[in-house]
């Protein structure tokens, strides 16, 4: 099976961040994770074709802002709020609360 790639915390880079987090529907997915906490990743009701969220869970992914967790045949997706508020503090929050609601 194929290792996912997920930043170290100090590989994290702000343009990175903000780049991700610039996408609307990539932006519509933190703020359910942020709502509901880890989801598995068929869990996102977004709709938009699955190869579609698949790459924006990629690029949230190898961004630094979200970890992707498998569990056999399932992948969970969380947000790495930990590691973000050490390398960019309240930047997800402001992020949070500046996005229209859902």
């Amino acid at each position: 099976m194929r290792t996912l790639y997920h930043p170290n915390r100090d590989d994290i880079t702000l343009s990175a961040v903000l780049y991700a987090l610039s996408d609307q529907y990539r932006l519509q997915i933190i703020k359910n994770l942020a709502e509901a906490g880890e989801q598995s990743c068929s869990a996102v009701n977004i709709p938009i074709p699955k190869s579609t969220l698949s790459h924006h869970f990629k690029v949230l992914r190898e961004s630094g802002v979200i970890h992707t967790r498998i569990d056999g045949t399932q992948r969970f997706i969380s947000i790495r709020e930990d590691d973000l508020n050490s390398r960019f503090p309240g930047l997800l929050q402001a992020v949070l609360n500046a996005s229209e609601p859902l």
